[in-house]
């Protein structure tokens, strides 16, 4: 029995609409939100059940937001977006990368040199260019979308304090632009969704991670990473975006005032407190690697203008590559870089 027909009844059960004591039409709605990491993740314990806490109180208890972690509904990470488009999941929360070609036009904002390592701003210029982005959000209703601060190089065994000591490892990637930054700076890119990294690591299957600091308590990295290397003045070598986003039927079926307390807590209205939200997770992080004595080095200005030339480099191969496929790539990378600098003095 496929994941749909198993929890068909689930689902379907848990969206009809009842009738309430006190209105003859008020309708009662719980949303199944599904994503893929445990509940101790400041994605979920920060983020998404607070907001469904917001959404449940906003609504005066109509609309109840149940949350399963852990792909806890079946399936593997990079299917959530085929869930929710198809209504297996009411809601989902994943990472865009995860389903690699489904989003060209978001995907400009997790290029390295793009993002500059501020996940507020990054979180606000998205939820600002949604209408720039619709094309590839056409299947879905995006409630919004968001980066974290962005990735640096954890490292296992080796450390790294030059850009040509990134030469031969096996690092795991964030998604497919990063692997070709990895592939520019000589190094061997191993595509792995996060949850998948601490094994690899500790089996020796990669050297290390290009991830955030954001995630190390939630997979113990401060157990494994002996080093981790980073650019000078909080700059990261791009990002990943994710998004929370609603099946479109479900969200079309809801009665209007349902539906303006969804949009109360979508797009800009929560933008640079989610934004804010993913920059302060960080010092969990980087306290947890402090506290275990992990070597944190972050790179000379001479270093980090090598690394930023092969950023550059995968700014170019992406703007070729989505201009073929009929994408104003060049325009993207210059309206992305616009709104991440309005978004840096707001």
């Amino acid at each position: 029995m496929n994941l749909k027909a198993k929890l068909f009844g689930t689902i379907a059960a848990a969206t009809i609409a009842t009738v309430t004591a006190t209105s003859a039409f008020a309708q009662d709605v719980t949303l199944i939100l599904h994503h893929f990491l445990p509940p101790v993740s400041n994605a979920h314990k920060v983020m998404l059940e607070p907001w469904a806490e917001k959404v449940k109180a906003d609504s005066d208890g109509r609309i109840d937001v149940q949350i399963y972690p852990s792909m806890s509904m079946g399936g593997k990470p990079g299917e959530l977006y085929g869930q929710v488009r198809d209504g297996t999941a009411d809601i989902v929360w994943t990472l865009l990368g995860y389903t690699p070609g489904v989003f060209p036009r978001t995907e400009v904002f997790e290029l390295p040199t793009v993002h500059k390592g501020s996940a507020t701003d990054t979180t606000i210029a998205l939820n600002a260019s949604l209408d720039l982005l619709a094309e590839d959000f056409k299947d879905i209703h995006v409630l919004f979308l968001h980066a974290n601060d962005g990735n640096l190089i954890h490292s296992g065994s080796k450390e790294v304090t030059t850009f040509e000591d990134v030469a031969g490892m096996k690092l795991r990637t964030p998604g497919r632009t990063g692997a070709w930054l990895i592939e520019a700076l000589g190094a061997e890119p191993v595509s792995l969704p996060v949850p998948a990294v601490p094994e690899a690591m500790s089996k020796g299957v990669i050297d290390g991670a290009m991830t955030t600091y954001e995630i190390v308590p939630a997979l113990k990295l401060q157990e494994l990473d002996k080093y981790t290397a980073e650019l000078p003045d909080g700059d990261r070598f791009g990002t990943a975006v994710f998004m929370v986003a609603m099946n479109k039927d479900v969200y079309e079926d809801l009665p209007d005032d349902l539906k303006a307390v969804i949009d109360a807590n979508s797009g800009m209205n929560v933008a640079a407190e989610i934004g804010a939200m993913w920059e302060g997770f960080e010092e969990d992080g980087t306290s947890a690697l402090d506290a275990a004595g992990v070597t944190r080095n972050v790179f000379s200005a001479e270093e980090a203008a090598k690394f930023n030339t092969a950023g550059e480099q995968v700014v170019a191969r992406w703007v070729d590559e989505v201009t073929a496929k009929g994408i104003d790539g060049a325009g993207l990378v210059d309206a992305a870089r616009a709104a991440i600098a309005a978004a840096h003095t707001e």
